[in-house]
């Protein structure tokens, strides 16, 4: 550190007292250096060797010094880790709490706070631990592990443990240093041994997290757990009814109280619309979510995933110490290098135990030298301790030429120890059958040594038998699809418009009422001048006079078509034109005309399903003009981007357009798929194809609980795990079902069809003990029925059954026919019969145009087309979507 004083500040006129500047270049380049090693090396990242930060891992040494099988109180283990660990109390007890809670090294007893609530530890002194048995097994060997002096020289102290298992990947480990922070997230006991056996056979292998809390996770950015890498998880939720949500497991990093206070929050701000919640978790995770009535418990799901603390995002950062130096790592290289660690760690441990194994053969042998040919008795003569040194050796000498090492003076002074009453019952036969077990026991451990690879997989795999039960993989593995938060946020606000002033927003309460909308949403105006702009909802907003349309824009909305006539200036020529708006730039003004001054709309429609509508022009009269009325089709009229200039109309002047004839849709049936992975429905031709959908059609569902239902198929929709049939509603199309009915101990047949759409009913008993044993949407289902073979009679041969035959179409609350009355031990479906299946015509089938194919008629001059430029390439073209 220097002191200077600035002498040009001094020496100037009018000066002020004489200011004085440190330079702390020195106390930075040292002190700064020095704190943040230590916060670094001793306090925050975990070194790769044991995967213990000091704190933990003095904690586990001071655990082995107070060992002896019986509960510890905590308070009494935290004051005995203070000898070794230079910090307070609070500290030791709180990293103690961490370990205990990962319920893998520490046994625990008494109230050590809870991960799924939030609730923390008791007082250390009132909680108990002691030392698993997995921990005795894998984290300690004294022979094996490096000491050294502790902080205040008066006792040793283990530089690192020798740990033999992945022990950082299965806890994880989280820390912020000065200028760095790691954070390696907890993996799978099983997986991370199996992970091991792999490497070890020189196998490929991948890991990924998981959580204490179980809940679902996409690890599809994982990115092996490096910087840059990402985890999203998501808790599970289910519906319990149609106005209850049940939230079963949550996402790690999380806990029960911090999830219903986001979801609450939530709730507040409008973003969802909640009756009430309740907390009832206990061992297990339970909070269940009443909904208002009427509300959508699957746009409900996707809202808590977008807008509270249900879904969450994870960066981990594989960060370590090797060598008193960070590291940064991936998790599999982690393990390769812990596994590796392990195998030297084995070695070092056959090696120590051959080494006494030989010492002991050795002992023995030359004991058995001593006493079975009586060389105790040549020191009978000797008076200095010198003499009978050498008398002992002098007598060995002719009987050590098999020993596998020359022998020492300590050798001689050990057999000197030996009690005579030891000589006096000694057993040359048990002497020999303890050498030939110590050789046994050396040739084993060589054995070993010469398979090291093969004793480190015997040895992962005894540790997953006998520590692995238990300990499956909690967090389900799925791929997420992004929730759109603008589809599922709840319309919390009213959007109102001022047409002829040109003004949209939430405060023009005195104004026309346009619609509900939510503050996340984007606004989409088009004025009479042909302009149109997307802008975010806000409380007041000019647009430009003269509106004619206004609403919530959708975002990649390829199914809303917008058509529109134009007179192009002010005395141009008029244009036809259809187009979509797909992307955009917010708060920009398109042209949707030519461009020439004064052009202006003559008619404008938005179609949601892009229906096209049938118009009437009707122009001036002017001149020799024959014909002055006509219709216009906009069905032939092609979708083209907003920038096209259109097809013209006209070259004369229009009087008014008038509507004739409302539209239908000229867009194609929309195929569907679903992606077993993600357990959605989508458009983009991932999974299994389900069909081809029109507006009016529906899908099937239909649960093992035995609940049928149909709904109007959309990609924000869940579905239960217990689903087993999924495909397009066809109404004449009979449902088969062979159920056992628990009231009455039978098996029934039924068929049905559905005749109240959009309705859930339970087509089985509600009796508990009645279950679905097979259901069928074929026209002729076949069934194969194999009977239970009864005390004293033969077994019945199986029966085949044509279901058609059976029974004929009833009610769904039509308890059905009797399949049989002997008892069953299970029923099969088999092949259906041939049946070619009655087409229904629909009528959107004589109506539907596809706009890749159509162009606009030739039948009347004034709708061929012109000039027609395409200068929006994003808007091409015309696909279906929801």
């Amino acid at each position: 550190m220097i002191n200077e004083e600035n002498d040009d500040l001094t020496n100037q006129d009018n000066q002020e007292p004489n200011e004085t500047i440190t330079r702390v270049t020195g106390m930075y380049k040292d002190w700064f250096l020095d704190y943040a090693s230590y916060v670094i090396l001793e306090r925050a990242v975990p070194a790769i060797e044991d995967g213990f930060k000091p704190v933990q891992r003095r904690i586990m040494h001071s655990m082995k010094d107070l060992d002896d099988g019986r509960y510890n109180k905590v308070a009494n283990i935290v004051g005995h880790t203070m000898q070794y660990h230079p910090h307070g109390d609070a500290s030791i007890a709180d990293a103690m709490v961490q370990i205990g809670q990962k319920d893998l090294l520490i046994d625990t007893q008494g109230n050590w706070g809870n991960i799924l609530t939030g609730d923390g530890a008791a007082a250390s002194r009132y909680i108990e631990a002691r030392l698993s048995k997995f921990a005795l097994d894998v984290v300690y060997n004294p022979k094996i592990t490096e000491w050294q002096a502790s902080y205040d020289g008066r006792r040793k102290e283990p530089v690192n443990l020798p740990v033999m298992f992945p022990l950082l990947l299965a806890q994880g480990g989280e820390g912020i240093a000065v200028g760095l922070s790691t954070k390696i997230l907890p993996h799978n006991f099983i997986e991370l041994i199996e992970a091991s056996i792999k490497h070890l056979n020189g196998k490929r292998f991948t890991l990924v997290p998981d959580f204490p809390t179980a809940g679902i996770a996409d690890f599809s950015n994982y990115n092996d757990g490096l910087r840059g890498g990402k985890v999203r998880v998501r808790a599970k939720i289910s519906q319990l009814d149609k106005n209850t949500l049940v939230i079963s497991e949550i996402p790690f990093a999380t806990t029960t109280s911090s999830l219903i206070d986001s979801i609450l929050k939530a709730n507040d701000k409008g973003k969802i619309k909640i009756k009430k919640i309740e907390d009832n978790t206990a061992a297990e995770v339970e909070i269940l979510v009443h909904l208002p009535s009427g509300l959508s418990p699957d746009k409900t799901i996707d809202a808590l995933y977008a807008f509270t603390s249900c879904e969450s995002s994870i960066s981990p950062l594989g960060c370590v110490i090797e060598d008193n130096k960070p590291l940064f790592i991936g998790v599999s290289e982690m393990l390769r290098r812990s596994t590796d660690n392990t195998v030297q760690l084995l070695k070092q441990e056959l090696e120590i135990k051959l080494g006494e194994f030989e010492e002991q053969w050795h002992f023995a042998s030359l004991e058995r030298i001593f006493i079975e040919n009586r060389i105790y008795r040549d020191i009978e003569e000797e008076e200095t301790w010198e003499g009978v040194i050498k008398a002992i050796d002098k007598g060995l000498q002719p009987h050590i030429k098999h020993l596998k090492r020359a022998i020492t003076e300590d050798d001689i002074v050990r057999l000197t120890e030996i009690r005579i009453k030891r000589i006096s019952k000694f057993d040359i036969d048990k002497a020999q059958q303890k050498i030939d077990a110590l050789e046994d026991q050396i040739a084993e451990v060589k054995h070993h040594l010469e398979h090291l690879i093969d004793y480190a997989i015997a040895y992962f795999t005894r540790l997953k038998n006998d520590y692995g039960e238990g300990r499956e993989r909690k967090t389900e593995i799925r791929v997420f699809d992004d929730v759109d938060a603008t589809k599922v946020v709840i319309r919390n606000t009213k959007l109102y418009v001022n047409r002829a002033e040109g003004f949209i927003g939430t405060s023009l309460r005195r104004d026309e009422y346009v619609g509900d909308c939510s503050d996340i949403d984007d606004v989409i105006v088009f004025t009479k001048a042909g302009k149109m702009m997307v802008t975010k909802v806000d409380t007041k907003t000019f647009i430009g006079k003269d509106i004619i349309h206004v609403a919530v824009f959708k975002k990649k909305d390829k199914r809303t078509i917008y058509n529109m006539i134009y007179r192009d200036g002010k005395s141009g020529p008029s244009y036809i034109k259809r187009f979509a708006v797909t992307s955009i730039t917010r708060d920009r003004e398109y042209d949707l005309t030519n461009g020439n001054k004064a052009s202006t709309m003559l008619y404008f429609s938005a179609n949601p399903n892009g229906e096209a509508e049938v118009v009437t022009i009707l122009l001036r009269q002017a001149g020799s003009i024959k014909k002055l009325k006509w219709d216009i089709d906009f069905a032939d009229i092609l979708i083209k981007g907003r920038a096209s200039k259109g097809n013209v109309v006209t070259k004369y002047s229009i009087k008014r357009v008038e509507l004739k004839e409302k539209g239908v849709s000229t867009l194609k049936p929309r195929k569907i798929w679903f992606d077993e992975t993600v357990r959605r429905i989508n458009v983009d031709g991932r999974g299994d194809l389900i069909g081809e959908f029109r507006g009016e059609d529906k899908l099937l569902i239909i649960n093992q609980s035995g609940v049928v239902k149909t709904v109007t198929p959309e990609v924000t929709m869940h579905f239960d795990d217990d689903m087993i049939v999924l495909e397009k509603w066809e109404p004449k199309k009979p449902i088969s079902a062979i159920y056992y009915h628990g009231e009455k101990e039978l098996y029934y047949v039924k068929r049905f069809v559905i005749e109240q759409e959009d309705k859930e009913e339970n087509f089985i008993s509600d009796h508990p003990k009645s279950q679905l044993e097979i259901v069928s949407t074929d026209w002729k289902p076949m069934a194969e029925v194999v009977f239970a073979k009864e005390r004293g009679k033969d077994r019945k041969d199986n029966m085949e059954v044509n279901l058609e035959a059976f029974i004929a179409i009833k009610g769904i609350s039509a308890l059905g026919n009797q399949l049989t009355k002997d008892k069953v031990n299970q029923v099969n479906l088999l092949d259906p019969l041939p049946f070619e299946s009655p087409e229904e015509v629909h009528a959107n089938d004589l109506e539907v145009i596809d706009e890749e194919t159509l162009g606009a008629t030739e039948s009347d001059a004034s709708t061929k087309p012109k000039d027609d430029t395409e200068t929006d390439k994003d808007d091409e073209g015309q696909t279906s979507l929801f």
